[in-house]
């Protein structure tokens, strides 16, 4: 059992997480600033409201004709505005998934009092705090990069004026397009000069980049990281691509159902787009400066299936739930609440049940378990990123959001699953999150009692 002083500092402790190695855990992980832009809304607040509203964001796409396509439903943005957080010459230069974790990035160091305002607002420099400028780390995931201005180039220089003229790529194509520009362009615009990384490791990048943001704190290598996840995805090779491989719907008629997580009549996810980043600190560091606590990450599990590339793994999935409750020192009788991965797909909402029935045997038909992807659709790299801040959330507040759009329950997911907000006295709970690859990466939250709380 993991054990903490009270106030402060914890105790060494020795804990087996599955390797066979003795891991020295020192210090505890908090989340003191969130901000996200997401489908819901262009702030942490006003999604995370929508999302105990029941509200979904799903909708027609607009970003593209896509009349002529059977897969016709995506969370976009609505009245993002880039020029809040970046110039003019930023925007032309910077894919819109670099955009959106910039936005959600400035928004989290506010959050966290990290910025003490801004010295030239033309040029949106921001005075933050010291300790951010030296030893902080940036580490943001994406799945699919800068895939939206990948494909506007492709088509332009496709197109019959682009080759008769002679015309060429724009030389800042490769730089804003890869997927550590989120992380470093994040770093670059708030002076943060300490470890930065950028994941892509599919569905589960946003969950894998808190995770390890979280070990590089609580082993002493940082005091402060910015992590997350970035999306934006919503463009024409995106939707058929994953049209085509089977894994969206094509509920069109009713475009704020299509998303039904665990429903018998589910037909695939929603793709959507979006940016949640957090900024997590040690404990102490956090008490120091009296900052905000939302919560406190726990541990964290990341496996590999080994098995397909694109079908999901129960047992893989089980092992990884399992290596973060371990790490958190604790079993699975303590989990409280569970927020899915649950896209909405036939065969990947099966496997997350059988994964859950399999760890927590009887306890799983009574666990209270969320599909916030029925509200937000899948914004791959963000949806993770976002659901455990969601997750901190119903943990502070004592409430568990609902999950919309089931008409009918899947027998085959015969779990608690919430479908009416409801107000629940949690203390510790798990975020999943599984990608293509059979890649699968959980968190551990737990609340953080109001004796430990900064101001």
């Amino acid at each position: 059992m993991l054990t903490y002083l009270k106030k402060g500092v914890p105790e060494k402790s020795k804990i087996f997480w599955g390797t066979g190695r003795e891991v020295f855990l020192e210090r505890r992980v908090v989340v003191t600033g969130i901000g996200a832009v997401t489908p819901l809304g262009n702030s942490f607040g006003d999604s995370w409201e929508a999302i105990k509203a029941g509200r979904s964001g799903t909708g027609l796409i607009t970003r593209f004709d896509a009349s002529d396509n059977p897969w016709r439903v995506a969370g976009e943005l609505k009245g993002f505005d880039a020029g809040a957080y970046l110039s003019q010459k930023e925007i032309n230069r910077l894919d819109p998934f670099v955009q959106y974790a910039v936005a959600a990035a400035i928004m989290a160091v506010e959050d966290a009092r990290l910025i003490k305002g801004k010295t030239n607002i033309e040029q949106r420099d921001y005075k933050t705090d010291p300790s951010l400028n030296a030893a902080a780390a940036v580490i943001i995931g994406s799945s699919r990069g800068g895939i939206t201005t990948i494909e506007k180039e492709l088509q332009k220089s496709c197109s019959s004026r682009f080759r008769v003229q002679g015309l060429r790529p724009s030389p800042y194509l490769m730089p804003s397009t890869t997927v550590g520009m989120a992380a470093s362009y994040v770093a670059q615009r708030l002076g943060i000069r300490g470890y930065c990384l950028g994941i892509s490791n599919a569905c589960a990048s946003g969950t894998n980049a808190v995770g390890e943001a979280f070990r590089l704190i609580k082993t002493g290598y940082a005091d402060i990281a910015l992590t997350g996840g970035t999306e934006a995805p919503i463009c024409r090779l995106c939707i058929e691509g994953y049209g085509i491989a089977g894994a969206l719907s094509k509920d069109s008629k009713d475009p704020v159902m299509a998303s039904k997580p665990f429903d018998k009549k589910r037909n695939g996810f929603v793709l959507s787009e979006g940016a949640c980043v957090m900024v997590l600190e040690d404990y102490g560091h956090a008490v120091k400066r009296t900052a905000p606590i939302y919560g406190e990450i726990a541990g964290y599990g990341n496996t590999t299936d080994a098995f397909h590339m694109t079908r999901p793994d129960p047992e893989g999935e089980a092992r990884a739930i399992m290596m973060a409750i371990k790490e958190a020192g604790i079993t699975p009788d303590n989990i409280d609440y569970i927020n899915a991965h649950a896209t909405a797909t036939k065969l990947g909402d099966i496997a997350e049940a059988d994964a859950i029935k399999l760890l927590f045997g009887k306890g799983s038909s009574s666990i209270p378990i969320t599909a916030i992807k029925s509200m937000t659709g899948h914004m791959l790299a963000a949806s993770g990123a976002f659901e455990i801040a969601s997750t901190i959330m119903s943990l502070k507040e004592g409430v568990i959001p609902p999950t919309i759009n089931i008409d009918e329950k899947d027998v085959l997911c015969d779990l608690n699953i919430v479908t009416e907000k409801m107000d629940a006295a949690i203390r510790t709970a798990i975020s999943n999150s599984f990608g293509f690859g059979g890649v699968n990466a959980v968190i551990v939250l737990r609340a953080v009692p109001a004796e430990d709380l900064g101001d």
